[in-house]
């Protein structure tokens, strides 16, 4: 069995994977930023029609289900290569810091930014997929706009505190999947953690936006003004709890480690 890499080796890694989505042009980015955003969608869509299909079982059993189910779409993601916002957090950050130049902040900045729009975008057209009469099982549209209710219901500074756990839980991925060696092990990280990330207590921006956008699109009574104040909230826990605690940590660890 091979030696685990040490934490200097797992940065090496990451640099070399952030420096592959730096270097990506811009119709590639879109794509792919395009596709994480309709592909996380089919995860929340199986969260809704499994927790509908359990809600008699009992409302603890139909949440469980729901997350395992999610937890597939994490997995689409991780398979198809595709960029999520947050996601890319760790990697792309690693390779501007070893490089050392100014043009890279640009580079982080194009990265984030037509990732957030790109999957937003993406996975907000696919929703509407679904609101044809018929295309997902009774029940589901109840529970999606349940779980949109839920979500900008939350006191802000829960979301705030949710969202800093769910983006270092998610930025800790990056780090997880370039420091295995095999597929079957980065698709297992992947399941867990998407798993982890719909029972909570954590959010996720992009998920936490479609979510409700979805259920906004069953009916949930969701104004425009609440809506965009919780993503800004979640959108700032993201940045906090992925740039702020984990990856600039697992900068820190490999510069230490270098010394």
């Amino acid at each position: 069995m091979p030696a685990a890499p040490t934490p200097d080796e797992v940065f090496d890694r990451a640099v070399e994977e952030g420096q592959r989505r730096l270097d990506q042009s811009l119709l590639e980015l879109v794509s792919t930023s395009f596709i994480a955003g309709f592909t996380i969608v089919f995860g929340l869509v199986g969260l809704g029609i499994v927790e509908s299909r359990l809600q008699p079982v009992g409302h603890g059993v139909a949440a469980l289900g729901g997350a395992v189910a999610f937890g597939v779409g994490i997995v689409f993601l991780v398979a198809g290569r595709t960029e999520l916002f947050n996601e890319n957090f760790s990697d792309p950050t690693a390779a501007a810091v070893d490089s050392g130049e100014v043009t890279a902040l640009w580079a982080l900045l194009r990265l984030w930014v037509v990732t957030l729009v790109g999957n937003l975008v993406g996975g907000g057209l696919f929703s509407l997929v679904f609101v044809v009469e018929g295309a997902v099982p009774a029940g589901t549209p109840a529970v999606l706009a349940a779980v949109a209710t839920e979500s900008v219901g939350r006191d802000l500074l829960a979301s705030f505190a949710r969202a800093i756990a769910g983006g270092a839980l998610v930025s800790l991925l990056s780090f997880l999947l370039v420091s295995v060696d095999n597929e079957g092990s980065r698709l297992a990280l992947s399941y867990v953690v998407g798993v982890l990330l719909a029972l909570g207590p954590l959010e996720h921006v992009i998920v936490t936006a479609l979510h409700v956008f979805l259920g906004v699109l069953f009916g949930a009574g969701v104004g425009a003004t609440r809506f965009t104040i919780v993503v800004s909230v979640v959108t700032a826990g993201n940045i906090v709890g992925g740039l702020g605690l984990v990856t600039f940590a697992h900068v820190a660890q490999a510069a230490g480690a270098r010394t």
